[in-house]
C-alpha cells in the first residue's frame, strides 16, 4: 500500500507538472520598441534642422526617459497590470535601452489598449534607486523636490536660436515641480507624472506568441499642442519653473503613437 501511494502521488505530480508548464508556454510575451521621431521621421542629433511651432529653430543632443507601470485593457476594460519589470530606461544614446521585453506571460485573447506611465509615480518615485549609471544620472535635487520624486521623468537636451540669433543649450527636463511662497521658498511639490492609454493600440495575444509593438516619441509634440512652448520664454534651465514643466506635462499626452506588428 505503501509503494501505491508513491506511485499515485508520483502521476498526479507528473500530469499538475505537464498542466503547468502546457499553462505557461501558453501565454504570450509583450515586446516594445522605443523610437524617437521628428516629423515622422527618426531624430537626426547634433543638427539644427527643426523648428517649433513658436518658432524656435533647434536641435536634439540626447534623449533619455522613464516608463513604468505597464497594463493592458481588455475588452472588458478590466486593467491587467504588468509587474513583474515596472520599469524601463530609454536612452537614445544606448541603442540596448530603446528595447524592453515584458516578461509577464500575457494570456491569449484580444486586448482593447496598452496604457503606461511617462515618467515613475511619486510613491514609487524613491531616492537612491539607482547606484550606477546611466539610471543614477537622472538623480533629481533634493532642495527641488528629491524627497518627493528621486529621479527626472525625462531629460531631452539640445540647443536653440535665441533672440539674441545665439545658440543657446536647453535641458528640457522634467520631474518633480515645486510651489514657491512669496518668499521664494518652497512650500509645496507637484506630481508631473502621467499616464498615457496610447490611442489604436489593440492587439491580439496568440497563444504562446510574440506581439511587438513600436512605441513612437514624436518630439514635435512636445512644444505643442494643447500649448506652443517658446525656449525664450522659458530659458533653458527649467527644473525649477512649474509652468514649464505643466506645460510638458500637458502637451505630453498628445506625443505618444504606436504601431503593432
Amino acid at each position: 500500500m505503501k509503494y501505491l501511494n508513491i506511485i499515485v502521488i508520483s502521476l498526479i505530480l507528473l500530469v499538475y507538472s505537464c498542466y503547468s508548464n502546457e499553462e505557461e508556454t501558453f501565454n504570450g510575451t509583450l515586446s516594445l520598441k522605443f523610437n524617437h521621431v521628428e516629423g515622422g521621421n527618426p531624430v537626426m542629433y547634433d543638427q539644427p534642422v527643426y523648428s517649433n511651432a513658436a518658432g524656435n529653430q533647434y536641435e536634439i543632443t540626447n534623449i533619455q526617459w522613464f516608463i513604468s507601470d505597464v497594463s493592458l485593457v481588455d475588452n472588458t476594460d478590466k486593467i491587467i497590470p504588468l509587474s513583474n519589470d515596472w520599469l524601463h530606461y530609454i536612452d537614445s544614446d544606448l541603442p540596448e535601452t530603446q528595447k524592453w521585453t515584458l516578461m509577464d506571460g500575457i494570456p491569449p485573447g484580444e486586448y482593447s489598449s496598452i496604457r503606461f506611465v511617462f515618467g515613475i509615480r511619486g510613491e514609487k518615485n524613491e531616492p537612491m534607486m539607482f547606484t550606477d549609471p546611466p539610471e543614477s544620472n537622472m538623480i533629481w535635487p533634493y532642495h527641488m523636490g528629491g524627497d518627493e520624486g528621486g529621479y527626472h521623468y525625462m531629460k531631452l537636451n539640445g540647443f536653440w536660436v535665441d533672440l539674441m540669433a545665439e545658440r543657446t543649450p536647453f535641458n528640457f527636463h522634467i520631474g518633480v515641480g515645486q510651489v514657491y511662497d512669496n518668499d521664494q521658498k518652497v512650500s509645496d511639490f507637484i506630481q508631473n507624472w502621467f499616464e498615457i492609454e496610447l490611442p489604436f493600440s489593440s492587439f491580439t495575444m496568440p497563444a504562446g506568441g510574440l506581439v511587438n509593438a513600436d512605441i513612437n516619441m514624436n518630439i514635435e509634440d512636445w512644444f505643442q499642442n494643447p500649448k506652443n512652448y517658446d525656449h525664450n520664454d522659458y530659458g533653458g534651465s527649467i527644473m525649477d519653473n512649474q509652468e514649464a514643466m505643466g506645460t510638458i506635462r500637458d502637451n505630453g499626452h498628445n506625443v505618444f503613437s504606436i504601431s503593432i506588428n
